[in-house]
């Protein structure tokens, strides 16, 4: 789809801001605003047009086109890397890779059944690759014949198919389109630079003859479309991303993302095949994910995610405050594979349980929950807090720690039971049946009376006076480091930028000398200082050969000289920086 390597999207991001420094006058801000077609939107007025997207929060995104075809096969070799990139990896020449579309003929496409799969499975949205990063257009484009109707002996517009069935069904419809890469229209922009000299062009030639026009055909041609997904703008400078931008005003209301470059951030942040920490507050903000390990069809791939991960995947995204685009891939012959559907209609059956506790919810008071998530809803003088639990208390007793408000009734959402609750000091205990409802996710519904007040724990020592400080709990300060979750992985990741750096806040009431390690998975041996007030140890981190690989180390001691309110840093150091992954800082009394 978009990233090759953990660093690609960062490379991005350096071109588009070197874009916005070249035309940062202010000249190009007056243009900026001219072309921007929100560039003088209230908030009122953003908050109405965002208004379906954040109560939909679950949709599809479909990866389809010629790529499916060879299928993550050239000459009789399974490429490595996503099947929609085996152009672009394999280098195959321009020439060569069109012949696929001369095979590319899926007469088994029902777009009715795929809109019907979609809404089953609970998802609200669909958004299909109008365009990838190949140049195959999968519509029935005026602007270049390499294109489904007019290059494949399939010869009709499933884009035109799909928005019908979109329509009929009460489907909101997007559309993907690459606006920068291009790897069969001269001038288009190629990842890792052109291999074909068919390729060679002027780039601004291809945004005014093949982007823009198509743009406008798909934002013209196809009814009401909602959202426009940008992807990869390597060399979008402003005024490439502003002739483009304008052209929203086409379909007005219409949401974008933040890929477009050029200096526009776009309506939503679009963190790629991870569920960001803390979401991104302020922002609007979606997760896409593939089911298995690519976006394209792959024959071959079989790595599919658990449907427990996937429904795990929406509720935690759910739960800081952000929308879940999950991917399918369909096959040459137009069918979505059988794995993905049996996924898709294994979280419909939960959702069709459990969805008033994910459509149109905000993101959790609480900091984190020992045993899941929270979403919630707000009305006039109450709050319903979903409850999302993931591990069932054995005791019968789910505790949730911070709460202070007086509760109105608890419920279990499978049945509508009612449940006891017990306030106390350090929150509310509710009292729950010995075997979780559902093996998954089970949800309890607590509804709270007045303006909610959770006072959020801080972290303390444990009964022996140690200390663990997890990822999960760290404030992370800089642009690229985050916390990963899902999918096995619990650490701070995309630590890539020596500048950024964690912390953690934490209260004392044992104080002294504490032994410190570390649990770090790294490619290479970075050095990395840990200080707390005064104290300092300094660290190298293992070369464990990879980011999922943890090894503890020791790094020496430190000394706390003071109870109470204290806090804990990890910093790069400079000149010695390698990117590691960081699951957790642990400190032990040294007696």
């Amino acid at each position: 789809m978009k990233t090759m390597t953990r660093n690609s999207w960062l490379v991005m991001s350096i071109c588009a801001c070197a874009s916005i420094a070249v035309h940062g006058s202010r000249a190009a801000a007056a243009e900026l605003d001219l072309a921007d077609p929100y560039g003088t939107e209230t908030r009122e007025q953003r908050d109405s047009r965002m208004k379906w997207w954040r109560e939909a929060r679950f949709g599809m995104f479909i990866h389809w086109g010629v790529y499916s075809v060879p299928a993550g096969t050239y000459h009789g070799k399974q490429i490595g890397g996503i099947g929609e990139w085996i152009m672009n990896t394999a280098r195959i020449p321009c020439a060569e890779y069109q012949q696929y579309a001369t095979q590319f003929n899926p007469v088994k496409y029902d777009a009715d059944a795929w809109v019907r799969t979609a809404r089953a499975a609970g998802m609200k949205y669909i958004v299909i690759t109008s365009k990838h990063h190949d140049g195959f257009a999968m519509f029935d484009s005026h602007t270049s014949n390499w294109n489904i109707v007019k290059a494949t002996p399939f010869g009709r517009d499933p884009l035109k198919e799909l928005a019908a069935a979109c329509h009929k069904y009460g489907m909101r419809l997007g559309f993907y389109y690459s606006q920068d890469q291009d790897w069969n229209s001269p001038g288009g922009d190629a990842a890792g630079g052109h291999w074909d000299p068919a390729q060679n062009g002027s780039m601004d030639g291809y945004i005014k003859n093949v982007a823009v026009p198509q743009v406008r055909e798909i934002l013209t041609h196809y009814g009401t479309i909602s959202v426009l997904w940008w992807d990869t703008p390597i060399d979008m400078n402003h005024d490439r991303a502003a002739s483009l931008a304008s052209l929203l005003r086409l379909q007005p209301g219409i949401i974008h993302n933040n890929r477009l470059g050029g200096g526009f951030k776009g309506d939503t942040e679009t963190p790629e095949q991870y569920v960001p920490a803390t979401g991104f507050p302020g922002r609007d903000w979606e997760t896409c994910m593939t089911m298995n390990d690519t976006w394209g069809y792959k024959s071959y791939d079989q790595n599919w995610k658990s449907t427990e991960a996937i429904v795990r995947n929406l509720v935690d995204i759910a739960s800081k405050g952000g929308n879940y685009l999950l991917n399918v891939g369909p096959t040459s012959e137009g069918l979505i594979p059988a794995p993905s559907i049996k996924r898709l209609k294994e979280v419909g059956a939960w959702m069709r349980t459990n969805g008033d506790a994910i459509y149109a919810t905000s993101a959790s008071p609480f900091k984190s929950l020992p045993w899941g998530r929270c979403t919630r809803k707000d009305n006039v003088g109450r709050t319903t807090l979903y409850l999302h639990v993931f591990n069932w208390p054995s005791d019968g007793k789910l505790f949730v720690p911070g709460l202070k408000n007086s509760v109105e009734e608890a419920r279990l959402l499978s049945h509508g039971g009612r449940l006891k609750t017990e306030n106390s000091e350090g929150g509310v205990t509710i009292a729950v049946p010995p075997s979780p409802p559902d093996p998954i996710s089970s949800t309890v519904a607590l509804r709270v009376q007045g303006a909610l007040v959770v006072e959020n724990p801080v972290l303390g020592q444990a009964a022996d006076g140690s200390l663990t400080l997890r990822a999960q709990d760290a404030i992370t300060h800089g642009g690229q480091i985050q916390y990963e979750s899902g999918g096995g992985k619990d650490n701070l990741g995309y630590w890539i930028d020596p500048s950024d750096w964690a912390e953690w806040e934490f209260d004392v009431k044992s104080a002294g000398r504490f032994a410190v390690s570390a649990e770090i998975a790294a490619e290479g041996s970075g050095s990395f200082e840990v200080k707390c007030g005064d104290s300092v140890v300094t660290g190298i981190a293992p070369k464990t050969g990879n980011y999922v690989k943890f090894e503890t180390v020791d790094l020496g001691v430190i000394i706390i000289s003071a109870v109470g309110r204290r806090s804990l840093s990890v910093r790069p150091v400079r000149g010695g920086w390698q990117p590691m992954n960081l699951k957790a800082i642990r400190l032990t009394p040294v007696r």
